[in-house]
């Protein structure tokens, strides 16, 4: 029963608006509630006292403060419980001179984890996946990443990820490939043959044809 129950769980969607959930964290009690108003970076890992999350929690701790000069918060999650959470995370201080600033949901019955689909039932284990849920100020998903138990994350692709959405929001652009802060953005295509020619002779875009025009945010 327990199986069928945890296959019929949905993946939330982008665009969608984030589970509600209310957990127990190494920084006391916090709920979706919490981070109204807010950006957040939900992040499951496997298990505690783990070489593969140990290097990741180093890194995520590495680029906290990145995440909140962008107003984001950061948040981890795995099944395992507040002591064993807390008794790692001193373990990773005293080995790792490292930290950990950010508050960790210790999810022992998979509430949240069923909720934000962080369960692989057909790999056979019980473990949360290595996924990522970037969640904006409005409660809405705006991004969603999985990675194999086997693979650490690219932290700097998750910063890059806040900074590229946060982009597209503020001026109203897309960001291409390996885009990083500070390059040319995607404009929008015109909508219209006159503001197509229009912006053909505009020397503030670099059109390659015109549906497809870069641009400097400062423009």
């Amino acid at each position: 029963m327990e199986q069928e129950q945890t296959q019929s769980v949905s993946l939330p969607r982008i665009g969608e608006k984030a589970p509600d959930f209310t957990a127990n964290t190494t920084q006391g009690e916090i709920s979706l509630d919490s981070y109204k108003g807010k950006w957040f970076v939900l992040f499951s890992h496997p298990a505690d006292f783990t070489p593969v999350c140990t290097t990741e929690f180093v890194g995520f701790q590495g680029i906290y403060d990145q995440l909140q000069e962008l107003d984001t918060e950061l948040l981890g999650l795995s099944i395992d419980s507040i002591s064993s959470h807390i008794a790692w995370i001193r373990n990773i201080e005293e080995n790792f001179n490292t930290k950990i600033k950010f508050p960790v949901i210790a999810d022992l019955n998979k509430y949240v984890a069923m909720k934000f689909g962080m369960i692989m039932p057909e790999s056979g284990g019980t473990e949360t996946s290595r996924a990522v849920f970037v969640i904006d100020d409005k409660g809405t998903v705006r991004s969603v990443i999985y990675y194999p138990l086997s693979t650490g994350r690219n932290m700097a692709e998750i910063v890059r990820l806040v900074e590229a959405l946060k982009t597209t929001d503020e001026h109203g652009v897309s960001t291409p490939a390996d885009w990083t802060k500070g390059d040319q953005v995607i404009a929008p295509p015109p909508k219209t043959q006159e503001a197509a020619d229009k912006r053909a002779n505009d020397p503030n875009y670099d059109c390659v044809d015109w549906y497809f025009c870069k641009k400097d945010l400062d423009q």
